[in-house]
């Protein structure tokens, strides 16, 4: 009879199994989906570590700055990069294109130069017609205050004029006994009626 020496059990098992079936090797150590919860870790309840907030601000804060700078450093690499493709690929093109940008860039100062003179020439004609209307406009204004001032001491004149003549028929301390000798001599009714059209209809008699 002949002795078989195995040193591994698991060829001589894989010898066995048919072609045809599943070959399920078990690995130490590792458990399947459907093995229940060790009997130590039956109560066990995952915490997570405690976390500190003043250090996850600053962890987050300079996430935030590394982000942003990681982002401003491959945004200028790329930009380097396609420039210097541009470059290779254009080469002359490029010159001449910068040529014909800065050739209508003094074209477009140059008419930005003369659009702006014709503007500050039509806007001193414009505040010099302004200013004459102005001065124009105060001059009336000065007119017509000098005519109504002139009218105003006319009517003045003409009220003094008229109330000096009606000052030679006032009574005074000279002619008191003149006044009332006439008024005695010329009575006068101012007892009457009139009808509407101002006349005069009955005078009733003085006693």
């Amino acid at each position: 009879m002949f002795h078989v020496v195995v040193r591994n059990a698991a060829p001589v098992c894989r010898l066995l199994v048919p072609r045809s079936g599943v070959l399920i090797e078990s690995v130490r150590g590792r458990k399947s989906r459907s093995d229940p919860k060790a009997k130590s870790k039956a109560g066990r309840i995952k915490v997570p570590p405690p976390v500190d907030p003043v250090e996850m601000l600053v962890l987050k804060e300079r996430f935030t700055q590394y982000d942003l700078i990681m982002k401003a450093l491959r945004s200028e690499f790329k930009e380097e990069m396609l420039l210097r493709r541009y470059e290779q690929e254009v080469g002359s093109l490029a010159e001449e294109r910068a040529k014909q940008e800065a050739e209508e860039h003094r074209e477009l100062m140059a008419w930005n130069d003369a659009e702006n003179l014709r503007l500050r020439k039509l806007r001193e004609e414009r505040i010099q017609k302004e200013e004459e209307q102005e001065e124009l406009r105060k001059t009336e204004a000065a007119i017509y205050r000098e005519k109504r001032t002139e009218a105003f001491l006319k009517e003045k004149e003409q009220e003094i004029l008229q109330l000096q003549e009606e000052a030679k028929n006032f009574i005074t301390l000279e002619n008191v006994d003149q006044c009332i000798e006439d008024a005695l001599d010329n009575p006068k009714n101012y007892n009457f009626a009139i009808d509407k059209e101002g006349r005069i209809v009955k005078t009733s008699v003085l006693e």
